[in-house]
């Protein structure tokens, strides 16, 4: 079913999408395969719900408080909706409990951010009273992934609903189940019917709808970069605003007086966390060449003790790929980078064999250089490429040479180089002795091809608002 205007009804079509769990191959639901025509559908009921109240004509203490209210269901129903994640989408039940618990604190940041969105009043002259308002954009597109359905579902509506505009969300085809369990959620949290609106269905046709329709004045778009700049595209007949967070090859910078230990295993957390479907991944892992075989050698024991299998059994450290599709382009990665000469230190599998489910191996290349094709293209999956390299300036070098800026780690217990290699990094995000730390008070987005805008941050509301300029004279 789609929820539109406040109610659950089918597609118009009457068409249905299969479910599927990634560990079994099972189908264990059907959802509503939308098309334009209920897209359509979802932007009047959004529109109304903007143009006539009452979601943009409550004050941002109201909003606020429906918002903490959602953050308190997710907490109440946090096993359920874990358990949810990890069937829907492989990762370990332990990792989607953790993702949950962050995505609570998430939304109670962003209905905070609510109380606190505000204008200017410039110093003018005494005949002039001049100031700014901050309104919201309108009806809002936002277009969610598969690696981590919750975090997305929440990192969009949160800051869009906050700011009091009115959205329409379209989770994954493949992840669509905790996306529909919060849009329940946040109904009895109180949310006004029309002010969220959830869309499932196949990008091709209902989120070619979304990015297309005139109706809508915002998209805020989760995913590949090629996917990404055919919604830039599509906004221009309105000249939508748009915002992306899109793919990435980070670099992980490891020196030889960093602290080892701590950095083999960060780097394995880097690469293999919900199966290395993260776009912040630490896929280009760049060791100094003194200490690049014993480091090696640590990481292969340790990843060769990850245990590859069910996401609900608590002993599994590594769940499946999110869908068929996803095995099937990684473990094409894994006979490319055989071919351009590579060498897999440890995996370099497919793990299912005859057996159900898309598993695969972490796999760690050695012998790898910055110019072949698995140092360069996103595989999204547990594919880590090792890269020797001899000082500072050729880590620096080799770091940017790439079409991505998403994120970067340095691992160093120089203070001076620490600071000096961030500094010069071209990513959104660079961790100092640390990997995948994130923080709603930080900025989170792209340079170069990883994106446009900012999710997070102190001025998120820049991006779910518009400025106005208001000149009274007295």
């Amino acid at each position: 079913m789609l929820f539109i205007g406040g109610e659950w009804v089918p597609a118009d079509s009457g068409d249905v999408l299969d479910v599927v769990d990634p560990a079994t191959e099972d189908v264990i639901a059907r959802v509503a395969a939308a098309g334009a025509v209920d897209v359509d559908r979802a932007v009047t009921a959004a529109r109304a719900a903007f143009e006539t109240g009452p979601w943009s004509l409550l004050g941002p203490l109201d909003r606020a408080k429906i918002l903490r209210r959602w953050a308190d269901l997710i907490d109440t129903h946090r096993e359920e909706l874990a358990h949810l994640e990890s069937l829907n989408n492989g990762m370990t039940l332990a990792t989607a409990v953790a993702s949950i618990t962050d995505a609570a604190e998430t939304v109670r940041f962003f209905a905070g951010g609510a109380e606190h969105i505000h204008g200017d009043t410039p110093q003018t002259d005494p005949g002039s009273f001049n100031y700014t308002l901050r309104d919201p954009i309108g009806v809002c597109g936002a277009i969610i992934p598969w690696n981590s359905p919750v975090t997305n579902f929440v990192w969009k509506s949160s800051p869009i609903l906050a700011a009091g505009n009115v959205l329409i969300i379209k989770p994954a085809e493949t992840t669509p189940l905790t996306a529909v369990r919060l849009g329940e959620l946040l109904a009895e949290a109180g949310l006004p019917g029309g002010v969220l609106n959830i869309i499932t269905g196949l990008g091709h046709s209902a989120g070619s709808a979304i990015s297309e329709h005139p109706g809508i004045d915002k998209i805020a778009f989760t995913g590949s970069t090629p996917t990404g700049r055919q919604i830039l595209a599509a906004s221009v007949s309105n000249l939508k605003r748009v915002s992306l967070e899109l793919g990435g090859k980070s670099p992980n910078i490891v020196f030889d007086d960093a602290d080892l230990d701590a950095a083999v295993t960060a780097s394995i957390i880097g690469f293999v966390s919900i199966t290395g479907q993260v776009c912040l991944a630490g896929t280009r892992l760049f060791v100094q060449r003194g200490i690049h075989d014993r480091f090696v050698e640590a990481m292969v024991k340790q990843v060769s003790a990850l245990t590859v299998g069910d996401p609900l059994d608590p002993n599994s450290s590594v769940g499946p790929l999110a869908s068929r599709q996803q095995l099937d382009k990684v473990s094409s990665y894994l006979a490319l980078g055989k071919d351009e000469g590579a060498v897999a230190a440890v995996g370099g599998n497919a793990s299912g064999g005859g057996g159900k489910g898309f598993f695969v191996e972490p796999t760690v290349f050695i012998g790898v250089s910055n110019d072949m094709r698995i140092a360069r293209e996103e595989i999204f999956g547990p594919v880590l490429a090792v890269i020797p390299f001899d000082d500072e300036e050729e880590a620096i070098r080799l770091a940017n040479d790439t079409e991505y800026g998403l994120a970067a780690a340095v691992w160093t217990s120089d203070l001076r180089r620490a600071h000096t290699v961030a500094r010069r990094i071209k990513a959104g995000t660079v961790w100092v002795n640390d990997y995948f730390k994130l923080d709603p008070r930080m900025p989170f987005g792209g340079f170069k091809q990883s994106g446009i805008g900012r999710d997070f941050g102190l001025d998120w509301y820049h991006s779910c608002t518009e400025p106005k300029s208001v000149f009274v004279t007295l």
